[in-house]
């Protein structure tokens, strides 16, 4: 196996680990529903800098930090990527902790073919027939929820935009995963330990007024952050977008389990034909896809 193959397995497994995280993450955030979603999100950006910045000095890598920041193209692009992170790190919190996983599911299962179209605009990748067809089935999908509903889904729709174009500015940076979020959490953490501190001031502050259990799993909410965001980066500069898109997969789907069976959210039929229009969707993009590797095979095996 060649070097580069070896890298594009990593990256694969990487960005597989990194979803199943993710997909098993409203498990950890619904133990913290008694806390704030902005104090939630504050703990997890300065708890996540602290743990990736020690990473990086055990390593003895803290100088990709600077240069990372003394570079203005990659201080600009992680400073875009911090924000649009932000934005769906509070979107997504806000939704568990307040009973719309399956809502927060369907931005997931979304996500993939806005990755497609980012893919298409912005990186000029070109799409097939079947490919524009998946794209054309979510957007029905999309569409049906939001006359039904009488309301788009705006829970869905800020989470999959928000990673969408957050996976495709880690795609443009070249900065190490892990140096990469640390230039991230560190250009936020600021902002979101001065509003900790603010919280104190007003006493509504949940850290060290509960259990010490609450403070442990906020403090190890850094880490559940770190971990999958640097598997996430490390694995989207190595695989194609596309192939990112349907690892995507994985993440929804164990949301969407977890809403249903763990938190018994309501699934109505009115969701489910909305659902089966994006699955149909994703179903028709995988399998172009898997049709499409399994024809190149043979060629590549010939040459």
């Amino acid at each position: 196996m060649s070097a580069d193959e070896m890298e594009r397995r990593r990256g694969f497994f990487a960005a597989m680990s990194a979803f199943f995280i993710w997909g098993l993450l409203p498990l950890y955030l619904h133990q913290l529903h008694d806390t704030p979603s902005v104090q939630i999100m504050a703990h997890r950006v300065v708890w996540a800098c602290l743990f990736v910045f020690a990473y990086l000095a055990i390593k003895g890598e803290l100088g990709k930090v600077w240069a990372a920041l003394a570079d203005p193209g990659s201080r600009l692009r992680l400073a875009a990527s911090a924000v649009l992170i932000s934005i769906n790190w509070l979107i997504y919190v806000w939704s568990v902790t307040n009973g719309h996983v399956i809502e927060a599911s369907l931005g997931y299962f979304i996500n993939p073919l806005v990755s497609v179209l980012l893919g298409v605009f912005v990186l000029k990748e070109r799409l097939n027939r079947s490919q524009w067809t998946a794209v054309g089935l979510a957007a029905l999908g999309v569409l049906w929820l939001t006359v039904q509903v009488g309301r788009p889904p705006w829970i869905a729709l800020g989470l999959a935009l928000s990673f969408g174009g957050y996976g495709l500015i880690r795609k443009k940076v070249a900065v190490d995963s892990v140096a990469g979020l640390g230039v991230e959490t560190l250009l936020i953490a600021p902002l979101m330990l001065a509003w900790l501190l603010w919280c104190a001031q007003a006493g509504t502050l949940s850290f060290g007024a509960h259990d010490r259990l609450l403070d442990a799993l906020l403090i190890a909410s850094g880490a559940v952050t770190a971990v999958p965001l640097v598997l996430f980066a490390y694995g989207v500069r190595r695989i194609p977008l596309s192939t990112v898109g349907l690892l995507q997969y994985l993440g929804p789907t164990l949301q969407l389990l977890t809403g249903v069976f763990v938190f018994h959210e309501p699934f109505t039929h009115t969701q489910l034909i909305g659902f089966g229009l994006i699955w149909s969707a994703l179903a028709v993009y995988a399998g172009e896809g898997f049709w499409r590797n399994w024809r190149r095979k043979p060629a590549l095996a010939a040459s």
